[in-house]
């Protein structure tokens, strides 16, 4: 079972929720499980934002079965702003951003960590990558993603195949650096917060996972696509005004 942390926990996961009532519950379950047969202290930390149905209610009661769970209210809404909230609120070694679906299955997590993965700046989860596996994904919806993560090869990321999967790990001091600059607060949040880990240096690594499609998910493909496109425009504008640099944020 997980050591005790004492003030800096190994890992923190972090999961953002916004009305997952249904999920939270089995995704709560299944992390405690998950960690219960790890060596590593850890901190789960779930930020409830904005939320209309019973999320926060339901994340507090597992307090009492989960020692290590923290709960973060957050009034405003925005899967970016909670993330943000989440990661710097964290105090993990290693900070591990996952969907409450857990599309990804969360004995992956292993793999973006030491010692399976050494010397981490950056390790974000590839459904593209040589080696991953999609299961169950509409064909509509897989072109969507592949049409959108050209734009962001195109006009932020070159090189990166799947920025918007959201599985992401940041080293503690590599968190840090970086999300007291990040501005966008919906889905695009994922590719500003890489943007600037690439201007600071960083390297960004690619794990190929095998993912599981969720009919469920929050994504709506028109609207959101066309709010995304223009978060990278953002992005660029952002960059070009000197917002990223290290000396500018608020």
């Amino acid at each position: 079972m997980p050591k005790p942390a004492l003030t800096k926990p190994f890992l923190s996961l972090i999961l953002p929720a916004h009305n997952e009532e249904h999920r939270l519950p089995k995704t709560l379950s299944q992390a405690y499980d998950f960690f219960q047969k790890q060596s590593y202290s850890v901190e789960i930390v779930v930020v409830e934002n904005g939320s209309q149905d019973r999320t926060l209610e339901l994340a507090q009661s597992f307090t009492q079965q989960i020692p290590y769970l923290h709960v973060i209210h957050e009034d405003r809404r925005g899967k970016g702003l909670a993330v943000k909230r989440g990661i710097l609120e964290a105090k993990g070694e290693y900070r591990f951003i996952a969907d409450v679906d857990f599309s990804m299955p969360i004995e992956e997590i292993n793999r973006f960590i030491p010692p399976q993965l050494p010397e981490l700046d950056v390790a974000i989860a590839s459904r593209e990558a040589p080696g991953a596996v999609r299961y169950n994904e509409p064909p509509y919806r897989h072109l969507t993603g592949r049409i959108f993560n050209t734009l962001v090869r195109l006009v932020a990321l070159p090189g990166l195949q799947d920025t918007q999967c959201g599985f992401k790990c940041f080293r503690a001091a590599v968190a840090e650096d970086i999300f007291p600059y990040q501005t966008i607060s919906g889905w695009t949040f994922d590719v500003e917060v890489l943007y600037i880990a690439r201007l600071r240096g960083y390297r960004i690594v690619e794990i190929p996972i095998p993912w599981y499609f969720d009919a469920n998910s929050k994504v709506r493909v028109m609207k959101d696509s066309f709010q995304m496109a223009l978060d990278l425009l953002a992005i660029r504008r952002n960059h070009l005004r000197g917002f990223y640099a290290p000396e500018h944020h608020s």
